[in-house]
């Protein structure tokens, strides 16, 4: 799969060419100007895993430098400080990696209600930081 066959081509393209400048990514506008935001959570899901090059269910910070290539394969690595935002916006325990768990439609598990399960992952996240209407979250 593709990320073409998820998202048009044409959001794609603009949204790339948006941010070819160094240290001009906006992760919140480049989210939304790809379509994420219409989009259902098992179609973020994939877009995770096309992301998710090593197929760890993780991203990692070397992953996420070399995500707008995950996109398009000709746009430019993030540069050593967005990829430091974007990873802070994304690993909300701190280990340095953003996971796949979590949904966007239910909160975050309560730790003393769930001990087992972790910190919200990668979809919680991005739509939590990105997605949700202000009245759940101001966007700065």
């Amino acid at each position: 799969m593709s990320m073409t066959d998820l998202l048009s081509a044409e959001d794609i393209k603009k949204a790339i060419g948006a941010f070819t400048a160094a240290d001009s990514f906006d992760h919140k506008k480049f989210f939304q100007m790809v379509g994420l935001k219409k989009k259902s959570a098992d179609d973020v899901k994939k877009v995770f895993h096309i992301l998710d090059k090593d197929k760890s269910g993780f991203i990692e910070e070397d992953e996420l430098g070399s995500i707008l290539k995950g996109f398009s394969s000709d746009a430019r690595d993030l540069s050593a400080k967005e990829t430091k935002t974007l990873m802070a916006a994304g690993d909300k325990d701190g280990d340095g990696k953003i996971g796949v768990e979590g949904s966007p439609t239910s909160p975050p598990p309560m730790p003393h209600l769930s001990p087992s399960r972790g910190p919200p992952g990668f979809l919680f996240s991005l739509f939590m930081l990105f997605f949700t209407p202000p009245s759940f979250m101001a966007l700065e």
